[in-house]
């Protein structure tokens, strides 16, 4: 089904899009300048923090891919925090916990999204971070309308804003939610964004900052020393990779879950998806069962490859893929577990691509994690901290994934971009937590297999498959696939007799907020964005 309601953006000079209007116009604004893709993501990621503040901010986590226009050569950055030296299985075993909690200064990682964002800026950036937070800074101080999104989130979330003086007298208005378009105004804040300004990261892994962070962390039961700050560092790789149909695929190596991407991508290369059509009960089933087949390699192997040997050539090799396809059964749902985690976590996270006039390009991610992360923010700072602890470590010995000191947790943020002869011609990425990776291979399909433009792609009908909310000990097996009602009532029956739990959502009720830009030889650059979101894409 291909479905457009707002047209393709197009320009030579540059493009932006990302899920909300302010941070669209900043990043168009700083290329503009004379900026270049790097110099408006970082721009970008400040402003959301401002405006999206239940979805990211300076107590994030971070993940980029970069595409250099002269060499053609993408980079990796992982910006995601570890795990407190004092936090560790057993400190939770023997309390009675069989999950880590997953609000308060017990869920929180250490943030890596503020040395990312030096790290980026000076590897690849030609301004400086001062030309760059005045924008953030401008939004905090003086206040920004609260959109009706953050005003939801405000409402669904409200008794864990209560729950915390510290973060109640900035988000809640006299102990409630704020009104759609009630000025929000964060002055800590603003003053935090102009200390690490004027200092550099250092005043947040090893100054002021960060000894404000852990005297809250010690005053409000956490478990964070200096030493948990001073040891954290960004991650610079190489992406991770596979072909699909003549195409290079790029994702963020682990600890993100690119991996999965990459392995969907794999096992439907095998099929002639194309002859299936877009939005029947074959290709949605085919997808599926090839999404199910990925999550579960994520659980059994992947981890911190500081902890855990990653296979990754074996699971994105093509004979591995091959042997996935043996199990798929075209007409029957299947799934083989259990699972270590329950695959129902929708996360909050925003995301943004970005391509200048010189060809370099920025598919960035960050996130707090759950909506209004760990609900703490740190008094004096204005800075809302993580719970990435929470969702994304278990307590299960054995697991690749468990809870161990310093351990970086197996991450939902990814980020991808697509090469023809070395060339770029597609970067995009989703938020959604455990969404993102089915979101993104649905719209990598529609791009190649479905021949969708940039707008078509990110608006056409989304499903999500969803592990049942069993708790783990007594899964039973089964997952919920829910669908946007815009497909048809026949093919939902479809998928209901081959074994599916069908749930409908609305006509644009799927999680998430697509973001792509297509290169096209001759220079011109296509913007599509997810109208699911508040977003734009901006031509320069």
């Amino acid at each position: 089904m291909k479905t457009q309601h707002r047209g393709i953006v197009m320009s030579k000079n540059g493009m932006v899009c990302s899920a909300h209007f302010l941070s669209s116009w900043v990043g168009a604004d700083v290329l503009s300048r004379g900026g270049n893709a790097m110099d408006a993501a970082i721009a970008m990621a400040l402003v959301t923090g401002v405006v999206l503040p239940d979805m990211c901010g300076l107590g994030a986590d971070a993940f980029l891919l970069y595409y250099d226009g002269k060499t053609e050569r993408i980079t990796s950055m992982n910006g995601s925090g570890a795990a407190p030296a004092s936090m560790t299985r057993e400190y939770f075993v023997s309390r009675g916990f069989d999950r880590i909690p997953n609000k308060g200064m017990l869920s929180v990682t250490v943030p890596g999204a503020v040395g990312l964002y030096f790290k980026a800026l000076s590897s690849y950036g030609t301004m400086e971070f001062g030309d760059l937070s005045p924008y953030a800074i401008k939004y905090a101080e003086e206040g920004i309308p609260v959109s009706q999104r953050v005003q939801r989130h405000m409402r669904i979330e409200l008794e864990k804003l209560r729950a915390y003086p510290s973060t109640s007298k900035i988000y809640l208005k006299n102990g409630n939610p704020y009104e759609i378009g009630d000025i929000l105004i964060n002055k800590d804040y603003a003053d935090s964004l102009r200390i690490i300004t004027e200092q550099g990261p250092d005043a947040f892994y090893e100054g002021e900052l960060c000894q404000k962070m852990v005297d809250y962390s010690k005053a409000h039961g956490g478990l964070f020393e200096t030493t948990d700050f001073s040891n954290y560092d960004v991650t610079v790789c190489e992406p991770i990779e596979t072909t699909y149909r003549g195409y290079k695929v790029y994702e963020t190596a682990p600890v993100s879950q690119g991996i999965i991407v990459l392995e969907e991508l794999n096992i439907l290369e095998g099929y002639d998806i194309r002859s299936m059509g877009a939005d029947s009960a074959d290709s949605i089933h085919l997808m599926v069962e090839a999404k199910k087949a990925a999550f579960s390699d994520r659980v059994k192997y992947f981890g911190d490859p500081d902890f855990v040997k990653n296979p990754i050539g074996g699971i994105l090799s093509k004979e591995y893929a091959s042997r996935v396809r043996e199990k798929i059964d075209l007409k029957k749902a299947h799934f083989e577990g259990p699972e270590v985690n329950p695959f129902d976590y929708d996360g909050d996270t925003t995301s943004f691509v970005v391509v200048d006039r010189w060809g370099n390009a920025v598919s960035f991610i960050h996130s707090i994690s759950a909506t209004w992360g760990c609900g703490e923010v740190v008094d004096g700072t204005g800075i809302l901290l993580n719970n990435r602890a929470a969702t994304g470590f278990n307590l299960i010995e054995g697991c690749p994934n468990c809870l161990a000191p310093g351990k970086k947790t197996m991450h939902t943020l990814n980020t991808w971009m697509i090469t023809k002869d070395g060339k770029l011609k597609w970067v995009g990425n989703t938020p959604g937590g455990d969404n993102q990776p089915q979101c993104n291979m649905q719209l990598i399909v529609n791009l190649i297999d479905f021949d969708m433009n940039v707008q078509e792609a990110v608006e056409a009908p989304k499903w999500i498959d969803l592990q049942s909310t069993n708790p783990v000990s007594d899964w039973d097996g089964k997952t919920q696939l829910r669908i946007e009602s815009r497909v048809s009532k026949e093919i939902l029956n479809e998928l209901k007799e081959r074994g599916h739990d069908v749930s409908l959502l609305g006509p644009y009720g799927g999680s998430g907020a697509l973001q792509v830009i297509e290169v096209n030889e001759n220079g011109v650059m296509f913007g599509g964005s997810d109208p699911r979101a508040d977003g734009a894409a901006i031509g320069i």
